[in-house]
């Protein structure tokens, strides 16, 4: 476990050194099998792995669940040591941030204003730059994000691109319950029947993935199942966008390619996430996953 700066600094530069390829997961804790996913996909990529586990303020908005949201750090690290992972990095709020959190921000137009980002202005700018920060900490050849946060990865994505980071990132496919609800830190939030209700995330992109199958190509009659799906099980959404998987920009009305199915639906107390691509087969890989080296 290393909770400072310079101890992961140090620790990295001590593996580089000996010629190992490093690999960084970042997460918020309250880990599940959807992290250790990306803990295992890093680990076929890479020598090392770096699991970080930071709460960050920064991501949060002022009437958000900072305060609320799951913390297990014994749990957390049981899970991690069972993946044998080299290295646990965990800093504090005042080791990430010492000045404060009115730090230097990075920004990503034109991608962290739409879906989320309508209704958490400030969301992305603090997830840009914890992860920068991560980053020029650890400096891993490979990070992996999970597609269950597609706009974050798509994000991540373009800074990486954009501020010429040498790092690889790795998209890993959304893990699911048996039930096909998405796996989320958020979902122990819920109760036994709130958990039920939730599966119609899934239930409604898969009606959308079938009516596109099936040659529906538009926009609004596929967008209109999701909404029937949520509505009959009762659940109030808050978007549900049909876009670019690539841009976020919103898809034509009647689609020409590959398109997201993003929507954000508030569960009880909690605010849950989840997307599909329709005509995925026809992305391209290298657009979508990086080199991945």
């Amino acid at each position: 476990m290393l909770r400072t700066i310079d101890a992961m600094r140090d620790w990295a530069k001590t593996e580089r050194q000996t010629g190992l390829r490093l690999g960084l997961v970042p997460t918020m804790g309250a880990l599940h099998r959807g992290h250790l996913a990306l803990v295992e996909e890093a680990q076929r990529r890479v020598n090392r792995v770096v699991v970080s586990i930071f709460v960050n303020p920064l991501q949060f908005g002022p009437a958000e669940d900072l305060a609320q949201y799951p913390r297990n750090l014994e749990d957390d690290l049981r899970q991690l040591q069972g993946l044998n992972v080299a290295a646990v990095f965990l800093p504090d709020s005042d080791e990430m941030y010492p000045g404060g959190l009115g730090v230097t921000r990075v920004t990503i137009p034109g991608l962290s204003e739409v879906l989320c980002g309508v209704t958490r202005p400030t969301h992305f700018n603090g997830v840009a730059t914890v992860v920068a920060k991560l980053f020029h900490i650890v400096e891993p050849n490979v990070a992996v994000f999970g597609e269950k946060d597609w706009q974050q990865l798509v994000i991540i994505r373009r800074m990486v691109y954009d501020l010429n980071f040498r790092v690889s990132i790795v998209g890993v496919p959304t893990v699911r319950a048996e039930n096909g609800l998405a796996l989320s830190s958020r979902n122990r939030y819920l109760t036994q029947e709130e958990l039920k209700k939730a599966t119609a995330l899934y239930h409604s992109l898969q009606e959308a993935r079938q009516l596109y199958r099936q040659g529906e190509r538009r926009r609004d009659a596929l967008r209109r199942v999701v909404v029937d799906v949520l509505t009959n099980a009762g659940l109030s959404y808050e978007y549900i966008e049909l876009v670019n998987p690539l841009t976020l920009q919103p898809s034509p009305e009647y689609l020409q390619g590959p398109t997201l199915v993003a929507l954000a639906v508030h569960v009880g107390s909690a605010r849950l996430i989840d997307n599909a691509i329709l005509g995925r087969e026809q992305l391209d890989e290298a657009a979508l996953h990086g080199n991945g080296d």
